[in-house]
């Protein structure tokens, strides 16, 4: 199983660095496939994979948001006129077809719900990725580089820090192995990745900067392990599927870091303008 975990993580590893270092159209690439993958199995384990009539719709429209942000528009205003009236048509498109096809008012809304919910945690949330490589204000590679390493040193140091020192559980009712020294450690780590790569990367942002981007690095990737926890207590499984050996399914490496991309992304907005 360790061998497995160690091969897996390698190999996504460098075919995610690898889209990174590549630049456009592979990183897009890369990520709209993590996402129609990503998408799959949260209705499969949100019991919305069963012949359901709209999980093509929010897969089709997970995979918009990644292209919509990737070929984007004049501006940003354009861009979000048009995204929010194009899902307004969808949505009032959606719900006709739940009402012509189901007689039962509270299965239309839960199934409505659940597929709506598919297309904005997985598509719009990883869109932010593809904006940030493609901003035209910063160094969009090297910020991308930085967010996803910060992400993996959070999730690597909350581990070890949690077996040494854990005693306090974190929220043990979704995930009981979490403790609160686990997550100061990883939040401690995401700051200490952020700093010594800003450095090395030479970005344009001061020591407190970048420490408190390493912050809410630290921060919003152990919330989205938490609320894809939460999913996978709700759904009574243990893994989101069996697709990557030793990890588990692509959902399990994706919880932290598609809050992550939305984190970094206004935070540099605001930041560096």
């Amino acid at each position: 199983m360790l061998l497995s975990r160690i091969l897996s993580s390698l190999l996504l590893g460098a075919i995610l660095f690898g889209a990174v270092w590549s630049g456009e159209p592979w990183f897009s690439i890369v990520v709209a496939i993590a996402a129609l993958l990503g998408v799959t199995e949260f209705y499969a384990i949100s019991g919305q994979g069963r012949l359901h009539p709209l999980t093509v719709f929010g897969t089709l429209w997970t995979l918009f948001f990644i292209f919509n942000a990737y070929y984007g528009y004049d501006s940003e205003t354009t861009r979000l006129i048009a995204t929010l009236g194009l899902m307004a048509s969808a949505v009032l498109v959606s719900l006709m077809v739940f009402l012509l096809s189901y007689g039962r008012t509270r299965s239309v809304t839960a199934s409505w719900s659940w597929s709506l919910a598919g297309v904005f945690y997985i598509g719009f949330l990883l869109s932010f990725w593809v904006l940030l490589m493609n901003s035209p204000n910063w160094e969009g590679r090297d910020w991308v580089l930085i967010a996803l390493i910060a992400n993996f040193a959070t999730d690597t140091c909350a581990f070890f820090t949690g077996r040494a020192l854990g005693r306090h559980k974190l929220a043990p009712s979704i995930s009981p192995a979490k403790t609160w020294e686990g997550a100061i450690g990883g939040a401690a780590g995401a700051v200490a990745a952020v700093i010594i790569l800003g450095t090395v990367l030479n970005a344009p942002a001061g020591y407190l900067l970048l420490a408190g981007l390493g912050l809410l690095i630290g921060v919003a990737a152990q919330v989205g392990d938490l609320a894809e926890s939460k999913l996978k207590r709700m759904a009574g499984v243990k893994e989101s599927g069996n697709m990557i050996p030793g990890h588990g399914g692509i959902l399990d490496r994706l919880d932290s870091i598609v809050i992550t991309g939305v984190v970094v992304y206004y935070f540099l907005g605001w930041a560096l303008g």
